[in-house]
């Protein structure tokens, strides 16, 4: 095992991790770590856009109040301001990178805006279907470029190496495993960054890449972090639905631009739960959805814009069109089968606007955060927006701090001198299946305390199998991975069980009524000192 210095350790090279290495690399020497490929991740599979204010008829008091509108009271209005502000210029920044967002086929050659659930006005910036695979692929070709940044590919971060010997803990180092050899390194910096996304990967039905394990939240949490809000998991309403289809995302687009929910028998829905119908929020319309399905037993339901033209889809949604096709689904003609699905973590670890967590010189940016922005619930289009617009706060907050700052603390080796290889990798398999289905079946969209207690029990003994098998035997991937799921499904049962309340995301048959004043929800790990000043 060898010791490794850098000015800054970014852990996840989604849309937050590669727009923060990219601010940082003209000053300093960046580790980037990615458990994949860099190009994998959440950001190369949203569909629908970025929100940001870039049209003479919208307004920055537009776009908060949407957004604090759909954050069902929570969100935290400075952070909101904060992030629509900045929206411009994320976007600026992103078009100077390069990003092919889509254009008026007018004269003026402006940007193409759409409208999804929530908004209230077309301000949504897209590049057709694909907005993700755009953003990641352009800055990808960036992260290649950049000389100062050292790309550590298919290497998952185990955990944070904090240094307590200090008034307040102080962050100087990650361990990391590279999968490919099995070689534990202690990977020292200056400041670590969070950018490992959200944790939907703890429910069975996911519209999320297989890597969101929650690991960065995980990781703060062992450390000492707050985490807050971990009851709001937002699930898209409309991923498609077929056996051949693992995670394919219906992108909002699709309702924004006139699509129609419609029962098996042709019937529309949406118009009997919210007077928005289609465009209501996405808790409500997964919450509707939900309900018919259970209502009829019915597998699924229906999304229908086949009465637009086939050149107008064609142009809009060609991702959407080929896959449908490649299973035998011609959207152009006949709707298409959708399930809701875990789809975003609201809650996280409790950042400022700049980043910061409760750790010294440790930052966290994008959907791995509790930042403020997305309260009970997130608009459509803000998540890109905010990995963009905190990637480039922290990263203006290190880069003062780099000058004054040095590497600390005694070098920490990782100790297998008391572990041995495993012979019963089957167990992580199984618990891995058996924490998934629980939580789909008693934390999912709507719950009871009964189902929640029921889940709280199992994840307990899980835990303790789990802590078990860790210290006995050599880590891997997948027995990382498990823990840091077993962990964050510990967190959002506790919240969910703390909230006595239905708001947003979080819905209860026992508490069906919001209180009159709401609140975060803030858990405080045994190792918790002092919070962030802002």
């Amino acid at each position: 095992m060898n010791d490794t210095f850098y000015d800054v350790a970014v852990i996840g090279s989604g849309a937050a991790g590669s727009t923060l290495a990219l601010a940082l690399a003209d000053h300093a020497k960046v580790a980037l770590i990615s458990k994949a490929e860099l190009a994998e991740g959440s950001t190369r599979y949203a569909q629908g856009g970025i929100a940001a204010v870039m049209s003479a008829t919208d307004s920055i008091d537009s776009h908060v109040q949407d957004t604090l509108e759909a954050g069902a009271g929570l969100c935290h209005e400075k952070a909101v301001r904060f992030t629509v502000e900045n929206s411009k210029q994320a976007i600026e920044w992103l078009i100077e990178q390069g990003v092919p967002f889509t254009r008026n086929e007018s004269t003026d050659d402006s940007y193409h805006l759409t409208q999804e659930g929530g908004h209230s006005q077309r301000r949504i910036l897209h590049a057709k279907d694909a907005t993700g695979r755009a953003v990641s692929d352009t800055l990808l070709q960036r992260l290649h470029e950049h000389p100062s940044i050292h790309a550590f590919e298919n290497h998952v971060a185990v955990d944070l190496v904090v240094e307590r010997d200090h008034p307040t803990p102080i962050c100087s180092g990650v361990y990391i495993l590279d999968t490919t050899k099995e070689i534990i390194t202690n990977l020292r910096a200056k400041f670590v960054v969070l950018a490992t996304g959200g944790a939907s990967k703890v429910y069975l039905y996911t519209s999320n890449p297989d890597g969101a394990s929650g690991d960065g939240i995980a990781m703060a949490w062992r450390a000492g972090c707050r985490i807050v809000n971990m009851e709001f998991n937002q699930f898209h309403p409309t991923c498609l639905y077929h056996p051949q289809a693992k995670s394919f995302l219906i992108t909002e687009a699709v309702r924004g631009e006139g699509g129609k929910l419609l029962l098996a028998n042709g019937e529309r829905f949406m118009d009997k739960f919210d007077e928005r119908a289609e465009l209501a929020p996405r808790d409500i319309v997964a919450r509707a959805i939900d309900h018919e399905m259970k209502r009829l037993g019915q597998d699924c339901v229906y999304l229908d814009i086949s009465h637009k033209s086939k050149e107008f889809i064609s142009s809009h949604f060609p991702t959407i069109l080929e896959r449908c096709a490649e299973l035998g689904i011609d959207m152009l003609k006949e709707p298409i089968p959708v399930v809701p699905a875990a789809h975003y973590t609201c809650g996280g670890v409790a950042v400022n606007t700049r980043g910061l967590t409760d750790i010294e010189n440790l930052y966290a940016v994008g959907e791995t955060t509790f930042s403020g922005l997305h309260g009970a619930n997130r608009m459509a289009s803000n998540s890109l927006l905010e990995c963009v617009v905190y990637a480039q706060s922290a990263a203006k907050d290190i880069l003062n701090k780099l000058p004054k700052t040095n590497w600390i603390g005694a070098e920490q080796m990782w100790d297998e001198s008391r572990v041995v290889d495993s012979d019963e990798d089957v167990i992580i398999s199984h618990n891995w299946d058996e924490l998934r289905r629980f939580m789909w079946d008693y934390v999912g969209i709507v719950r009871t305390t009964k189902r929640l207690q029921r889940a709280q029990h199992r994840v307990q003994l899980l835990q303790s199998e789990i802590s078990e098998y860790y210290s006995n035997y050599r880590v891997s991937s997948d027995l990382i991975e498990l823990r840091n799921l077993a962990t964050v499904a510990e967190l959002i049962i506790e919240s969910a069980l703390r909230r006595t309340e239905s708001r947003g995301l979080h819905y209860t048959l026992d508490f069906p009524r919001a209180l009159q004043h709401p609140h975060d929800t803030v858990l405080y790990p045994p190792k918790f000192s002092q919070p962030f000043t802002d």
